[in-house]
This record gives structure tokens, C-alpha cells and sequence, in this order.
């Protein structure tokens, strides 16, 4: 998925109010840009960090910046903007890149399930059971080459995995795809000293026949893409 305009390198002044951050562009211009990210974005939002922000001119849009990347202290990336997240994965859906995913030809996204929710890909193929599939972004790293989830406390990620067992106990296939959006990361686990509720759910939902995968992504000033498969280091 490539950036639709060329994104510009900014310094990370404060990010407030959840949604918001305030930078300093180059030319020592401070903007307000656009953070669509709801999480806590721990060890991504500290004063002077190097941030990489898109530009638009889209009158409808109030802030007329978006923060899509952060660097890392060791000059690498992460993906800031979680939304971004489903439209790499529905990428590598659709070029049938995704390991074990690939039979099937049908890619759905927000499908109504469970008790009003969305799911955000329904995967159908003939011959085949349905899958339900959920994406989750993951930018935590607190140890060198390990990604984490969740960074804070989600009751919506719990809810989302008791709907998925009831799912896989219905006999279709239900699936976790976290996307580690961040190209440091060698190992994907949970974090459950920050969220125990989300892990008891994901050790429920997993006894239950839910599957988990996590994939990596490759990241560029230009664009997020799939990455290989990363091992998945179950509680």
C-alpha cells in the first residue's frame, strides 16, 4: 500500500487528547497533524521523535496533516496510522500471499457478526468452512526484536475474541492476524502484564479452535507492504 502523497519528516513535539499531535517541519513551521491511533503508543510519542506525516489539501478535512510513521532510535519504522493495518492485510489477501489463506478467492471486509459487531474480513471459498478473520495492529516493543499486543487495556480486542470462539465453535474458521507494523520486530507475543483480561479471553478464544497468525510488514517513507510470516509466541 503506497502513501498517496510523499510524506514529509517532522519532529514530534507532543501528541495530546489522543488524536492529536503537534510537530515541527523542516522549515521550523509547527502544524497539528491527525494521530489515528487510540492506543496508548508506548515508547512512539516521546518529545523530539523523528515522525513522518502526509499532507492533504482535502477542504473537507480540519488538520491538514496525518502522522503515518514513526523512527525508531535505530533508524527503523512504525506504523502510527492503525487504520492502515487492514488495507496491507486485505493486500496481502487478495495477491494470496498470506500463508494457508491463499484457497480462498473470495475477500469480504466488514461483515456483520456476533452482537453488532463487524468482522473485518469474512474469507469464502467453495468447498471450503467460511473464515472470520480479525486484524490487530501491533507497534509495542519493550524488548529488542519482541512486538507486543495490546499496548494498553482493550475490552473491545476481548469482546472481539469471545465472538470469535463463538465462531469456531459454530464450526467455521476463526482467525487472529496480528500485523506487526513495525520492522524491528523478529517475534510477536501478548502483553499480558498490561491487559490480563484480553489474555484470558485469547487463551479462552484459543481453546476454543481459534487460530492465530502474525504476519510482518515491510515499511518505506513510501509506502507499507506484507511482510513474511513472524513466529507467534503463544502465552
Amino acid at each position: 500500500m503506497r502513501f498517496q502523497t510523499p510524506l514529509v519528516r517532522a519532529e514530534l513535539i507532543r501528541r495530546y487528547k489522543r488524536f492529536l499531535a503537534d510537530c515541527r517541519l523542516p522549515d521550523g513551521r509547527e502544524v497539528t497533524a491527525h494521530c489515528a491511533n487510540p492506543g496508548s503508543m508506548m515508547g512512539l510519542a516521546e518529545p523530539g521523535t523523528a515522525v513522518w506525516l502526509e499532507p492533504n489539501d482535502d477542504p473537507k478535512k480540519k488538520l491538514k496533516w496525518s502522522w503515518k510513521l514513526a523512527e525508531t532510535e535505530a533508524g527503523g519504522f512504525v506504523v502510527i496510522d492503525t487504520g492502515m493495518a487492514n488495507r496491507v492485510v486485505r493486500e496481502a489477501l487478495e495477491a494470496g500471499s498470506v500463508p494457508g489463506l491463499a484457497p480462498y478467492g473470495q475477500v469480504r471486509p466488514e461483515q456483520k457478526y456476533g452482537t453488532g459487531s463487524r468482522i473485518d474480513f469474512l474469507l469464502q471459498e467453495a468447498g471450503l468452512p467460511d473464515l472470520y478473520l480479525e486484524v490487530k495492529s501491533v507497534t509495542l516493543s519493550r524488548s529488542a526484536g519482541l512486538a507486543e499486543f495490546p499496548d494498553s487495556v482493550t475490552a473491545r480486542g476481548a469482546k472481539h475474541l469471545a465472538e470469535l470462539s463463538h465462531v469456531a465453535q459454530s464450526g467455521a474458521r476463526a482467525m487472529m492476524l496480528y500485523l506487526v507494523s513495525r520492522d524491528d520486530a523478529r517475534r510477536v507475543s501478548l502483553a499480558g502484564d498490561i491487559d490480563p483480561a484480553y489474555l484470558a479471553a485469547f487463551e479462552a478464544a484459543r481453546d476454543s479452535g481459534v487460530e492465530a497468525l502474525a504476519l510482518g510488514c515491510e515499511i518505506t517513507p513510501e509506502g507499507v507492504f506484507p511482510g513474511a510470516p513472524l513466529p507467534f509466541e503463544a502465552p
